[in-house]
């Protein structure tokens, strides 16, 4: 079969001293509490060949699993309101904690206190041009939650979505259910993350990261969570 990119991205990358050949699958708009293995037996499997590599959203997973906050659930208190105004709402790499709700989720989450000192630490690192301290102080549960912006999908605007309960789990799951080997990762155009692998995967979380360094799957309104992946030959 024929490789093809999402737009303005490349189908092959150079990684590990190897050319990879990347091809996104194009998917409905998955809602929560659908089925993953339902979703990879559909759109993944019917193409899919011993020793190539599944790239997953990890949204998509988590929707699956109903790992959502709800807007209208949430009480958002004055330091969520307060800290927000002082944090970036939107950057390349999706809604920030200048969205009331996203701070508040950290401060349901990691505590006030903990996320006031993340605070004022990311306050003084900003004096010596660094950045993403809150983040790295915070936690992946926090840096992880995507949604609260309606741009791109009106209705993500109306709920934050987690990141996904034992991705890793996911993985051998899906290898067992299906025969697909897979990772689930957390990526947008500034960084990318593996928050999961299939146990027989014969590769580092490096070896992979190298594989989607230029975030094929995109962040927009691609519809396209799946990233198949095979060594050219």
């Amino acid at each position: 079969m024929e490789f093809t990119a999402n737009p303005r991205k490349n189908v092959e990358i150079e990684a590990n001293g190897k050319i990879y050949e990347r091809h996104a699958i194009h998917t409905h708009f998955v809602e929560i509490g659908e089925d993953y293995i339902q979703l990879v037996e559909r759109y993944v499997k019917p193409l899919y060949e011993p020793g190539w590599v599944l790239s997953i959203s990890e949204k998509i997973i988590a929707l699956c699993q109903e790992r959502v906050v709800y807007r209208k659930d949430m009480k958002i208190s004055w330091l969520a309101k307060l800290l927000s105004r002082f944090a970036t709402q939107h950057t390349s790499a999706g809604i920030g904690v200048g969205e009331v709700c996203k701070m508040q989720f950290a401060i349901d989450i990691c505590g006030p206190w903990r996320v006031l000192w993340a605070a004022i630490c990311a306050g003084v690192g900003k004096l010596f041009g660094k950045k993403g301290i809150f983040y790295q102080m915070v936690g992946m549960e926090v840096t992880g939650l995507d949604g609260f912006y309606p741009d791109v999908f009106p209705i993500y605007g109306e709920y934050g979505i987690r990141i996904p309960e034992d991705p890793a789990g996911v993985c051998d799951e899906i290898y067992e259910k299906t025969g697909v080997l897979s990772m689930i990762v957390d990526a947008n155009d500034i960084t990318r993350d593996i928050l999961g692998k299939a146990a027989a995967l014969p590769y580092t979380d490096e070896e992979l990261l190298a594989m989607i360094r230029d975030n094929p799957a995109g962040q927009s309104d691609q519809l396209t969570p799946f990233i198949l992946i095979r060594e050219k030959q």
